[in-house]
Protein backbone atom coordinates (compact mmCIF):
# COMPACT_ATOMS: atom_id res chain seq x y z
CA UNK A 1 0.00 0.00 0.00
CA UNK A 2 1.15 3.66 -0.63
CA UNK A 3 -0.25 6.48 1.24
CA UNK A 4 -0.50 9.45 -1.51
CA UNK A 5 -1.80 13.05 -0.84
CA UNK A 6 -3.83 15.06 -3.97
CA UNK A 7 -2.07 18.05 -5.14
CA UNK A 8 -3.69 20.52 -7.33
CA UNK A 9 -0.39 22.04 -8.71
CA UNK A 10 1.78 24.71 -7.25
CA UNK A 11 0.03 27.55 -9.08
CA UNK A 12 -3.78 26.42 -7.57
CA UNK A 13 -3.36 24.78 -4.54
CA UNK A 14 -2.32 26.12 -0.92
CA UNK A 15 -0.73 23.24 -0.37
CA UNK A 16 3.03 22.79 -1.25
CA UNK A 17 5.01 19.45 -2.02
CA UNK A 18 7.17 20.22 1.09
CA UNK A 19 4.54 20.37 3.15
CA UNK A 20 3.17 17.00 1.72
CA UNK A 21 6.69 15.62 1.92
CA UNK A 22 6.05 16.55 6.01
CA UNK A 23 3.00 14.17 6.30
CA UNK A 24 4.23 10.97 8.26
CA UNK A 25 3.76 7.94 5.62
CA UNK A 26 3.03 9.96 2.32
CA UNK A 27 5.43 9.22 -0.05
CA UNK A 28 3.29 9.54 -3.05
CA UNK A 29 1.24 12.45 -5.15
CA UNK A 30 -1.82 12.21 -6.99
CA UNK A 31 -2.26 15.22 -9.66
CA UNK A 32 -3.61 16.14 -12.50
CA UNK A 33 -3.08 18.77 -15.39
CA UNK A 34 -5.82 20.86 -14.02
CA UNK A 35 -5.11 23.57 -16.45
CA UNK A 36 -5.76 21.71 -19.38
CA UNK A 37 -9.62 21.74 -20.92
CA UNK A 38 -11.65 18.37 -20.30
CA UNK A 39 -11.34 16.45 -23.17
CA UNK A 40 -7.74 17.82 -24.50
CA UNK A 41 -4.99 15.07 -24.92
CA UNK A 42 -2.52 15.77 -21.94
CA UNK A 43 1.10 16.59 -23.66
CA UNK A 44 4.27 14.15 -22.66
CA UNK A 45 6.23 17.44 -21.85
CA UNK A 46 3.81 19.00 -19.93
CA UNK A 47 3.16 15.13 -17.93
CA UNK A 48 7.01 14.90 -17.53
CA UNK A 49 7.57 18.45 -16.15
CA UNK A 50 4.85 18.10 -13.27
CA UNK A 51 6.91 14.83 -12.48
CA UNK A 52 10.05 16.01 -12.54
CA UNK A 53 8.76 18.48 -10.21
CA UNK A 54 7.24 16.10 -7.81
CA UNK A 55 10.00 13.86 -7.95
CA UNK A 56 12.69 16.71 -7.14
CA UNK A 57 10.32 16.89 -3.53
CA UNK A 58 11.30 13.21 -2.97
CA UNK A 59 7.63 11.96 -3.98
CA UNK A 60 6.47 9.75 -6.20
CA UNK A 61 3.70 10.18 -9.39
CA UNK A 62 2.36 6.90 -9.66
CA UNK A 63 -1.46 7.49 -9.49
CA UNK A 64 -3.05 10.42 -11.47
CA UNK A 65 -6.75 11.98 -10.54
CA UNK A 66 -8.41 12.86 -12.74
CA UNK A 67 -8.05 12.50 -16.67
CA UNK A 68 -12.18 13.44 -16.77
CA UNK A 69 -14.46 12.21 -19.84
CA UNK A 70 -15.89 14.70 -22.22
CA UNK A 71 -19.37 14.82 -22.04
CA UNK A 72 -19.97 14.11 -25.54
CA UNK A 73 -17.93 10.70 -24.76
CA UNK A 74 -20.74 9.93 -22.09
CA UNK A 75 -23.63 11.55 -24.11
CA UNK A 76 -22.29 9.04 -27.17
CA UNK A 77 -22.27 11.55 -29.74
CA UNK A 78 -20.47 11.06 -32.98
CA UNK A 79 -18.26 13.88 -31.62
CA UNK A 80 -17.07 10.99 -29.08
CA UNK A 81 -14.79 9.79 -31.21
CA UNK A 82 -12.27 12.67 -31.61
CA UNK A 83 -12.15 12.82 -27.60
CA UNK A 84 -11.81 8.97 -27.27
CA UNK A 85 -8.99 9.44 -29.74
CA UNK A 86 -7.52 12.33 -27.63
CA UNK A 87 -8.17 10.05 -24.29
CA UNK A 88 -6.15 7.05 -25.46
CA UNK A 89 -3.27 9.67 -26.69
CA UNK A 90 -3.19 10.73 -22.83
CA UNK A 91 -2.94 6.75 -21.68
CA UNK A 92 -0.20 6.34 -23.95
CA UNK A 93 1.63 9.67 -22.35
CA UNK A 94 1.12 9.39 -19.09
CA UNK A 95 2.58 5.30 -19.44
CA UNK A 96 5.40 6.84 -21.05
CA UNK A 97 5.87 8.91 -17.39
CA UNK A 98 5.10 5.74 -15.34
CA UNK A 99 1.92 6.28 -14.52
CA UNK A 100 0.53 2.78 -13.52
CA UNK A 101 -3.35 3.84 -12.29
CA UNK A 102 -5.62 6.48 -13.80
CA UNK A 103 -8.63 7.59 -11.78
CA UNK A 104 -12.17 9.05 -13.77
CA UNK A 105 -15.62 8.88 -13.46
CA UNK A 106 -18.49 8.78 -15.37
CA UNK A 107 -21.47 10.88 -13.59
CA UNK A 108 -23.22 13.47 -16.13
CA UNK A 109 -22.40 17.11 -15.88
CA UNK A 110 -21.63 17.08 -12.12
CA UNK A 111 -18.67 15.16 -10.36
CA UNK A 112 -19.75 14.95 -6.77
CA UNK A 113 -22.48 17.06 -4.94
CA UNK A 114 -22.70 19.35 -1.97
CA UNK A 115 -25.65 21.93 -0.74
CA UNK A 116 -23.27 23.04 1.64
CA UNK A 117 -18.84 23.95 1.38
CA UNK A 118 -18.75 25.16 4.86
CA UNK A 119 -21.57 23.55 7.13
CA UNK A 120 -20.85 24.97 10.73
CA UNK A 121 -19.80 21.82 12.44
CA UNK A 122 -20.35 23.39 16.32
CA UNK A 123 -16.73 23.52 17.45
CA UNK A 124 -14.99 25.96 14.86
CA UNK A 125 -14.55 23.50 11.83
CA UNK A 126 -16.28 23.56 8.91
CA UNK A 127 -17.36 20.49 6.08
CA UNK A 128 -18.75 19.66 3.23
CA UNK A 129 -22.20 18.62 3.54
CA UNK A 130 -25.33 17.25 1.39
CA UNK A 131 -29.14 17.95 2.02
CA UNK A 132 -31.63 16.32 -0.18
CA UNK A 133 -34.33 18.73 0.53
CA UNK A 134 -32.18 21.40 -0.60
CA UNK A 135 -31.60 20.03 -3.66
CA UNK A 136 -35.16 19.48 -4.36
CA UNK A 137 -35.40 23.51 -4.65
CA UNK A 138 -32.44 24.02 -6.54
CA UNK A 139 -31.49 24.84 -10.01
CA UNK A 140 -28.57 23.31 -11.79
CA UNK A 141 -27.54 26.76 -12.06
CA UNK A 142 -28.21 27.92 -8.21
CA UNK A 143 -25.82 24.83 -7.52
CA UNK A 144 -23.01 26.20 -9.76
CA UNK A 145 -23.16 29.76 -8.38
CA UNK A 146 -23.33 28.82 -4.82
CA UNK A 147 -20.20 25.83 -5.35
CA UNK A 148 -18.20 29.15 -7.48
CA UNK A 149 -18.78 31.82 -4.59
CA UNK A 150 -18.13 29.66 -1.76
CA UNK A 151 -15.19 27.79 -2.73
CA UNK A 152 -12.63 30.86 -1.63
CA UNK A 153 -11.61 31.66 -4.75
CA UNK A 154 -10.58 27.99 -5.63
CA UNK A 155 -12.17 25.83 -8.63
CA UNK A 156 -13.81 22.70 -7.38
CA UNK A 157 -13.04 19.65 -9.07
CA UNK A 158 -16.04 19.32 -11.90
CA UNK A 159 -18.07 22.67 -10.80
CA UNK A 160 -14.82 24.85 -12.60
CA UNK A 161 -16.79 28.33 -13.45
CA UNK A 162 -16.25 28.46 -17.22
CA UNK A 163 -18.72 25.46 -17.06
CA UNK A 164 -22.20 27.47 -15.69
CA UNK A 165 -22.55 29.00 -19.26
CA UNK A 166 -22.99 25.36 -20.36
CA UNK A 167 -25.06 23.89 -18.01
CA UNK A 168 -28.58 24.53 -20.34
CA UNK A 169 -27.32 23.23 -23.31
CA UNK A 170 -26.08 20.14 -21.55
CA UNK A 171 -29.03 19.58 -19.35
CA UNK A 172 -30.99 19.85 -22.73
CA UNK A 173 -28.61 17.07 -24.48
CA UNK A 174 -29.00 15.01 -21.52
CA UNK A 175 -32.93 15.26 -21.91
CA UNK A 176 -34.23 11.82 -22.22
CA UNK A 177 -31.16 10.15 -22.00
CA UNK A 178 -31.64 6.99 -19.58
CA UNK A 179 -29.31 4.65 -16.85
CA UNK A 180 -29.60 2.05 -20.10
CA UNK A 181 -27.84 4.82 -22.34
CA UNK A 182 -25.25 5.76 -19.79
CA UNK A 183 -24.61 2.25 -19.69
CA UNK A 184 -24.25 1.56 -23.51
CA UNK A 185 -21.81 4.41 -24.00
CA UNK A 186 -19.59 3.84 -21.26
CA UNK A 187 -19.07 0.23 -22.54
CA UNK A 188 -18.44 1.59 -25.62
CA UNK A 189 -15.82 3.55 -24.09
CA UNK A 190 -13.66 0.89 -21.86
CA UNK A 191 -13.86 -1.20 -25.30
CA UNK A 192 -12.14 1.43 -26.95
CA UNK A 193 -9.09 2.62 -23.95
CA UNK A 194 -8.72 -1.03 -22.18
CA UNK A 195 -6.98 -2.45 -25.10
CA UNK A 196 -4.50 0.37 -25.30
CA UNK A 197 -4.22 0.06 -21.81
CA UNK A 198 -3.08 -3.73 -21.63
CA UNK A 199 -0.91 -2.56 -24.30
CA UNK A 200 0.40 0.22 -22.23
CA UNK A 201 0.16 -1.62 -18.46
CA UNK A 202 -1.95 0.99 -17.49
CA UNK A 203 -5.22 0.31 -15.49
CA UNK A 204 -8.15 2.42 -15.32
CA UNK A 205 -10.18 2.92 -12.03
CA UNK A 206 -13.54 4.40 -12.24
CA UNK A 207 -15.04 6.63 -8.93
CA UNK A 208 -18.47 5.67 -7.69
CA UNK A 209 -21.23 8.52 -8.23
CA UNK A 210 -20.60 10.82 -5.24
CA UNK A 211 -23.53 10.74 -3.73
CA UNK A 212 -24.72 7.04 -4.78
CA UNK A 213 -28.06 8.50 -6.12
CA UNK A 214 -29.46 10.64 -9.39
CA UNK A 215 -29.18 14.93 -8.96
CA UNK A 216 -31.38 16.84 -10.80
CA UNK A 217 -32.90 14.11 -12.92
CA UNK A 218 -30.08 12.82 -14.29
CA UNK A 219 -29.03 8.93 -13.83
CA UNK A 220 -25.90 7.79 -11.93
CA UNK A 221 -24.45 4.07 -12.42
CA UNK A 222 -22.17 3.60 -10.57
CA UNK A 223 -23.49 3.35 -6.53
CA UNK A 224 -23.84 -0.16 -5.89
CA UNK A 225 -22.44 -3.41 -5.34
CA UNK A 226 -24.83 -4.42 -8.18
CA UNK A 227 -23.75 -2.19 -10.20
CA UNK A 228 -20.31 -2.43 -9.63
CA UNK A 229 -19.73 -6.12 -10.74
CA UNK A 230 -22.04 -4.95 -13.94
CA UNK A 231 -19.21 -2.63 -14.58
CA UNK A 232 -16.49 -5.01 -14.14
CA UNK A 233 -18.49 -7.47 -16.83
CA UNK A 234 -18.91 -4.75 -19.31
CA UNK A 235 -14.62 -5.36 -20.11
CA UNK A 236 -13.83 -8.07 -17.81
CA UNK A 237 -9.83 -7.03 -17.70
CA UNK A 238 -7.40 -6.77 -14.85
CA UNK A 239 -6.95 -2.96 -16.67
CA UNK A 240 -11.15 -2.32 -15.69
CA UNK A 241 -11.02 -1.57 -12.03
CA UNK A 242 -12.08 0.47 -9.41
CA UNK A 243 -11.68 3.43 -7.44
CA UNK A 244 -13.13 2.64 -3.51
CA UNK A 245 -14.34 5.42 -2.42
CA UNK A 246 -16.13 5.55 1.04
CA UNK A 247 -17.51 8.71 1.18
CA UNK A 248 -19.21 8.36 -1.71
CA UNK A 249 -20.35 4.98 -1.60
CA UNK A 250 -20.93 5.25 2.38
CA UNK A 251 -23.52 8.15 1.72
CA UNK A 252 -25.71 5.05 1.19
CA UNK A 253 -26.88 2.83 4.13
CA UNK A 254 -27.61 0.34 1.92
CA UNK A 255 -23.96 0.15 0.94
CA UNK A 256 -21.88 -2.19 3.10
CA UNK A 257 -18.25 -1.55 2.82
CA UNK A 258 -16.39 -4.03 3.97
CA UNK A 259 -18.51 -6.47 2.49
CA UNK A 260 -18.35 -5.10 -0.94
CA UNK A 261 -14.70 -4.52 -0.79
CA UNK A 262 -14.26 -8.32 0.07
CA UNK A 263 -16.32 -9.09 -3.12
CA UNK A 264 -14.54 -7.15 -6.17
CA UNK A 265 -11.25 -5.86 -3.78
CA UNK A 266 -9.32 -7.81 -6.49
CA UNK A 267 -10.00 -5.28 -8.78
CA UNK A 268 -9.72 -1.96 -6.66
CA UNK A 269 -6.36 0.02 -7.33
CA UNK A 270 -7.25 3.15 -5.31
CA UNK A 271 -9.04 3.89 -2.29
CA UNK A 272 -10.58 7.01 -1.67
CA UNK A 273 -10.98 6.59 2.55
CA UNK A 274 -13.23 9.41 4.65
CA UNK A 275 -16.20 9.43 7.04
CA UNK A 276 -19.52 10.39 6.62
CA UNK A 277 -22.30 11.11 9.45
CA UNK A 278 -25.42 9.95 7.56
CA UNK A 279 -28.85 11.37 8.54
CA UNK A 280 -31.66 10.21 6.51
CA UNK A 281 -30.92 12.38 3.14
CA UNK A 282 -28.43 14.02 4.13
CA UNK A 283 -24.65 13.96 5.18
CA UNK A 284 -21.96 15.77 6.09
CA UNK A 285 -18.13 14.77 5.99
CA UNK A 286 -16.61 14.11 9.06
CA UNK A 287 -12.67 13.77 10.75
CA UNK A 288 -11.53 10.22 9.03
CA UNK A 289 -11.82 8.35 12.83
CA UNK A 290 -14.49 5.59 12.59
CA UNK A 291 -16.19 7.08 15.88
CA UNK A 292 -16.83 10.73 14.26
CA UNK A 293 -19.24 9.20 11.65
CA UNK A 294 -21.20 6.09 10.43
CA UNK A 295 -18.43 4.32 9.13
CA UNK A 296 -16.08 1.63 10.41
CA UNK A 297 -12.70 2.90 8.60
CA UNK A 298 -10.84 -0.24 10.75
CA UNK A 299 -13.47 -2.57 9.76
CA UNK A 300 -12.77 -0.66 6.20
CA UNK A 301 -9.27 -1.53 6.09
CA UNK A 302 -8.86 -4.75 7.46
CA UNK A 303 -11.26 -5.55 4.29
CA UNK A 304 -8.79 -4.10 1.95
CA UNK A 305 -5.77 -5.96 4.10
CA UNK A 306 -8.03 -9.23 3.06
CA UNK A 307 -7.90 -9.19 -0.48
CA UNK A 308 -4.10 -8.24 -0.80
CA UNK A 309 -4.78 -4.51 -1.26
CA UNK A 310 -1.70 -3.06 -2.91
CA UNK A 311 -2.47 -0.34 -4.63
CA UNK A 312 -3.16 3.89 -3.43
CA UNK A 313 -4.74 5.09 -0.75
CA UNK A 314 -5.37 8.77 0.09
CA UNK A 315 -7.17 10.44 3.05
CA UNK A 316 -10.13 12.41 1.14
CA UNK A 317 -11.95 15.26 1.99
CA UNK A 318 -10.89 16.93 4.99
CA UNK A 319 -12.61 19.31 7.53
CA UNK A 320 -11.57 23.28 7.09
CA UNK A 321 -9.86 23.33 10.87
CA UNK A 322 -7.23 25.51 13.00
CA UNK A 323 -8.53 28.83 11.17
CA UNK A 324 -6.95 27.69 7.20
CA UNK A 325 -8.22 28.87 4.45
CA UNK A 326 -8.23 26.66 1.32
CA UNK A 327 -10.53 25.09 -1.27
CA UNK A 328 -13.08 23.57 0.49
CA UNK A 329 -12.07 19.69 1.33
CA UNK A 330 -8.89 20.19 0.49
CA UNK A 331 -7.02 21.67 3.06
CA UNK A 332 -3.86 20.47 4.45
CA UNK A 333 -4.48 19.95 8.35
CA UNK A 334 -7.33 17.60 8.55
CA UNK A 335 -6.10 15.50 5.55
CA UNK A 336 -2.05 15.35 7.22
CA UNK A 337 -4.28 14.32 10.53
CA UNK A 338 -6.25 11.89 8.03
CA UNK A 339 -3.49 10.49 6.30
CA UNK A 340 -1.29 9.66 10.07
CA UNK A 341 -4.69 8.27 10.96
CA UNK A 342 -4.90 5.75 8.31
CA UNK A 343 -1.57 4.89 8.48
CA UNK A 344 -1.77 4.37 12.05
CA UNK A 345 -4.85 1.59 11.54
CA UNK A 346 -3.19 -0.06 8.24
CA UNK A 347 -0.48 -0.54 10.98
CA UNK A 348 -2.70 -1.37 13.61
CA UNK A 349 -5.04 -3.90 11.63
CA UNK A 350 -1.86 -5.54 9.84
CA UNK A 351 -0.29 -6.35 13.17
CA UNK A 352 -2.97 -7.76 14.44
CA UNK A 353 -3.35 -9.96 11.86
CA UNK A 354 0.03 -11.65 12.71
CA UNK A 355 -0.85 -11.90 16.45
Amino acid sequence: MQMTFRWFGEEKDTVSLEQIRQIPGVTGVVPALHTLPCGEKWPLEMILKMKEQIEKAGLSMECIESVNVHEDIKLGLPSREKYIENYIESIRNLSKAGVKVICYNFMPVFDWTRTDLAADMGNGATCLAYNGEQIEGKSPEDMFREIDENSNGYAMPGWETERMGEIKELFQKYKGVTAEDLWKNLEYFLKKIIPVCEECGVKMAIHPDDPPWDIFGLPRIIKDIDSIKRFLKLVDSPCNGLTFCTGSLGASAKNDLPAMIREVGDRIYFAHIRNVKREGNRFHETAHLSSEGSLDIYEIVKALQDVGFDGYIRPDHGRMIWGEKARPGYGLYDRALGAAYLNGVWEAALKARKN
